[in-house]
């Protein structure tokens, strides 16, 4: 039997270290993982959303933790009536406290479940499933598709307030309160620095094994008509706690604290700065989760498997 994973937020390749994994886990690690769906199943596409308050990550965690995956492979086999768990895979792994409302995932279920349950596996999943997970959409996947490795981008948005009197009760589960005045244009000129594709180490937690070179696409602050400012952060794939670094890095600039070139160099030394804090979960969102057309699925998939590095003469321009 296979012990449950250890929630992490990584979305790039899977680390080489020690600690639990999955059956699926364990076959990345050795190459056994391929494009294609075992003869006699069907690969299932599930859209997803979720409060993180209550649950410990997205991934199955040893010690019966309440996590995201667990309640939904719970309830797969209870409405299938299956003797076997069937494993889903995920866009995004989120931490503990961090919400979704635009999660992806697959699973692989024999022909025969599929064609039996299909047309009523939603509703009877909503009726299984706690309120503050809610699967909108069940559909047999295009040839090729991997809800992780098939991602081109994930798109985050972290939301903060500096209102002097705190955080609107009825939102206090998702907007962070900041207590100083934050200076928006100096957030977004400090984000223009850290875009592109880089080694984003100091805003990362180390994994071994695993690459921490990403490309940021986009990194934007707006105010909202409410008051709340909320970061867009969308790149083709997260390293551990690295959305929530590079908030904190924007508050400490945002407040004051630190120049609009700070971050910048703090990326461009490469290791972790202990000034950077990591925010707290419940301001963060995974929004949305971007593929290719459908043709190019398979060929991503098997791109996003590579290790990356970085083109010979550094990390790339920063600040």
């Amino acid at each position: 039997m296979w012990a449950g994973a250890t929630a992490t937020a990584t979305d790039g390749p899977v680390p080489l270290g020690g600690g639990p994994v999955s059956r699926t886990q364990h076959l990345e690690r050795i190459g056994r993982v391929s494009d294609e769906v075992e003869p006699g199943f069907v690969r299932v596409r599930l859209d997803l959303s979720y409060d993180g308050r209550d649950f410990h990550g997205w991934a199955k965690q040893a010690g019966g933790q309440r996590t995201v995956q667990g309640e939904i492979e719970d309830a797969l086999r209870t409405v299938t009536r299956s003797p076997r768990t069937y494993e889903l895979t995920v866009a995004g792994r989120t931490d503990a406290g961090v919400h979704a409302r635009g999660q992806v995932a697959h699973v692989d279920l024999p022909q025969d479940v599929w064609a039996e349950h299909r047309d009523k596996l939603l509703r009877r999943l909503a009726g299984r499933l706690a309120h503050d997970v809610r699967i909108w959409r069940v559909a047999e996947a295009p040839a090729g598709f991997n809800a992780r490795f098939s991602a081109i981008w994930r798109r985050y948005a972290y939301r903060v307030t500096d209102a002097p009197g705190g955080v609107d009760p009825l939102l206090r589960g998702h907007v962070l309160w900041h207590d100083w005045p934050l200076d928006l244009d100096a957030m977004n000129a400090a984000a223009e620095r850290l875009l592109g594709e880089h080694d984003f180490a100091a805003y990362c937690k180390k994994r071994d094994g695993a690459t921490t070179i990403r490309t940021l696409q986009e990194l934007r602050w707006e105010r909202l008509p409410s008051g709340v400012l909320e970061a867009t952060v969308r790149a083709d794939a997260f390293c551990h706690n690295m959305v929530r670094s590079l908030v904190g890095a924007m508050l400490f600039v945002g407040d004051g604290h630190r120049p609009v070139e700070w971050p910048g160099k703090v990326l461009a030394a490469g290791v972790r700065d202990s000034a950077v804090h990591v925010v707290r979960p419940h301001g963060l969102t995974l929004e949305e989760v971007g593929y290719p057309a459908d043709e190019l699925l398979a060929a991503r998939n098997r791109e996003a498997r590579n290790k990356r590095s970085l083109p010979a003469g550094g990390r790339g321009g920063c600040c």
